[in-house]
């Protein structure tokens, strides 16, 4: 048994305690007595599993295991893996937990990722008919073909301190109207969102900026803000009904660069040749709207400024 003395390794630079001893007691509450071969009495004043019964499973003191949902403590590897395997934690959940712990690699440097931004905005733009976007370590939108703006709507035109997908999942009408099943998606998002940024939550400025912006913005999703879920963002099908013109079927998909594995690069392909053709008919009609926008601005001599670059 771990003595209660021994507490911690020494401080992390990117340990985020209170958020780990969140999310543990989260999962403990979801556990159910039985999976462990408890007796589950139907009197227990809380649900799940009680924290002695996670303590004793895991080989460390009541007092201990107290501490660390408290966050209170920084735990070991190794004392995370006996509690990750006594509240089953799968594979995303154990890597955030890590992550909380500041166990993880830190993540690459903003300068860094505009140069990865820069290179991968030419392959976005190859992809004609396939809407995707760059998202850096914090989910900021940082380069974006033209498919996306015609099917969504145009990141140019959003703050940019705004300009971050979970954002724009909560609050950009494109995507809110549009988006069939706009709740499953977007906690799917949040998800993905959630596992990469709450180590970042209490050491990164621009991670502290966007949690506050989503709080202030988006009060009735306060749920989504608190939730403790995490996962990856898998591949998936998604309905789009675009005004004035049929639905649209697109499959997610996100892969991350090689130069910068804490970005995602997420593509949304069209499935059936239908769907490939209006998407094209969509960038058309982006086109046409952009080209009046620049002539009005030529007319009025003011030159419009081309927003689309690196956030």
């Amino acid at each position: 048994m771990r003595s209660d003395i021994e507490l911690e390794e020494g401080v992390r630079e990117t340990v985020n305690a209170k958020e780990l001893g969140a999310f543990l007691r989260a999962h403990r509450e979801r556990r159910s007595p039985r999976d462990m071969g408890l007796p589950d009495t139907g009197r227990r004043r809380t649900p799940g599993l009680r924290r002695e019964e996670v303590a004793a499973l895991s080989g460390v003191g009541l007092a201990w295991y107290t501490w660390l949902e408290q966050g209170r403590v920084i735990p070991s590897r190794k004392v995370l893996e006996a509690v990750a395997r006594t509240l089953g934690l799968d594979a995303v959940s154990y890597r955030h937990v890590l992550s909380l712990s500041g166990l993880l690699p830190p993540v690459p440097d903003r300068a860094g990722h505009r140069a990865v931004a820069a290179h991968t905005q030419a392959l976005l733009d190859t992809w004609a008919t396939s809407p995707a976007v760059l998202l850096d370590s914090r989910f900021d939108i940082t380069a974006w073909n033209t498919a996306y703006a015609a099917v969504w709507s145009d990141p140019a035109d959003i703050p940019r301190e705004r300009r971050n997908l979970m954002w724009c999942m909560a609050g950009d009408a494109a995507i809110r109207t549009t988006l069939a099943d706009w709740e499953p998606v977007g906690r799917a998002v949040l998800a993905q969102f959630r596992g990469q940024t709450a180590r970042l939550a209490t050491t990164d400025a621009r991670t502290a900026e966007i949690y506050r912006i989503l709080r202030a913005d988006f009060p009735e999703l306060a749920g989504w803000w608190e939730c403790q879920g995490v996962g990856d963002l898998t591949a998936r099908q998604v309905e789009v009904r675009p005004p004035c013109h049929g639905g649209l079927t697109l499959r997610y998909t996100a892969f991350r660069p090689v130069d910068d594995p804490e970005a995602l690069v997420l593509v949304q392909a069209p499935v059936t040749p239908a769907d490939h053709d209006l998407v094209a008919r969509l960038v058309r009609e982006h086109h046409g709207r952009t080209a009046e926008v620049v002539r009005i601005h030529a007319h009025e001599g003011s030159p419009l400024k081309n927003a689309r670059s690196s956030a």
